[in-house]
């Protein structure tokens, strides 16, 4: 078992290594990279925004369950529904989410390259086909993930606003009285610190196991189904480590 895990851990280090390699030619890159920054971006904006909204709006009911008849101020709702969605939430819940989304997509895509000899034929036409089908998702996640995660954030907060205030648990003015109070700055980057990390694992993670899928169909939807729980369990170790080092 400790065999295996180094062993998949050294071809996952040598795939990264040939991966970040010098590219060919930089348009071609340019031009994928582009394209993986739609999917992986525009077409996640939806569902983050949704799960966002909802992630806000139960956190804020929750607290304002807990918080009533006790003597803290009511706008500590905003405050805590904050910091909850900045230093957790949203960093957190959106790759977990994007993990399914985003890297069972990727495993499934060049896992079905590899299944049909795409990447055979490519690689007997000289190129280098990990630099080519990982580093412009990569890329693309680490430039457009950290801003849905920036979406993601201030949606939440948006959706505590319309849990609170609408039905009368406090007022707009005690709300964003909570948002302003007690603002660190150190928890941005905190978030965003996150967001490149989980980013960069939920893609290459999910690479590595649809570039060396072998066999049929059943494996291949093995490999998709691996790319979503090694990528959520490492997001959360992760997640921990970043805690660790960072507070």
């Amino acid at each position: 078992m400790n065999f295996n895990i180094l062993y998949h851990f050294g071809r996952y280090l040598e795939m990264m290594r040939v991966a970040f390699s010098r590219p060919e030619k930089f348009s071609m890159y340019w031009k994928e990279t582009l394209r993986q920054m739609d999917d992986i971006g525009v077409g996640s904006l939806v569902i983050v925004c949704l799960i966002a909204v909802f992630m806000g709006a139960v956190a804020a009911l929750q607290f304002a369950y807990q918080l009533d008849g006790q003597l803290i101020p009511m706008y500590y709702i905003g405050y805590i529904v904050r910091d909850l969605a900045i230093i957790e939430s949203a960093p957190t819940i959106t790759c977990l989410v994007l993990a399914g989304k985003v890297g069972s997509n990727i495993a499934a895509e060049i896992g079905g390259m590899r299944q049909k000899e795409h990447i055979d034929a490519m690689e007997i036409m000289g190129v280098n086909t990990a630099a080519y089908l990982i580093t412009p998702k990569v890329v693309a996640a680490v430039v457009m993930i950290p801003l849905l995660v920036t979406i993601s954030a201030f949606v939440a907060i948006i959706g505590g606003y319309l849990a609170t205030v609408p039905v009368g648990y406090l007022t707009d003015m005690d709300y964003l009285r909570g948002v302003r109070v007690y603002f660190d700055d150190y928890n941005v980057f905190m978030m965003y610190v996150k967001a490149v990390v989980f980013s960069f694992i939920l893609t290459s993670v999910s690479c590595f196991q649809g570039y060396y899928v072998e066999g049929g169909s059943i494996e291949l939807g093995k490999a998709s189904t691996n790319a979503v729980v090694f990528s959520n369990i490492l997001i959360l170790f992760s997640d921990y480590l970043i805690a660790v080092i960072l507070t």
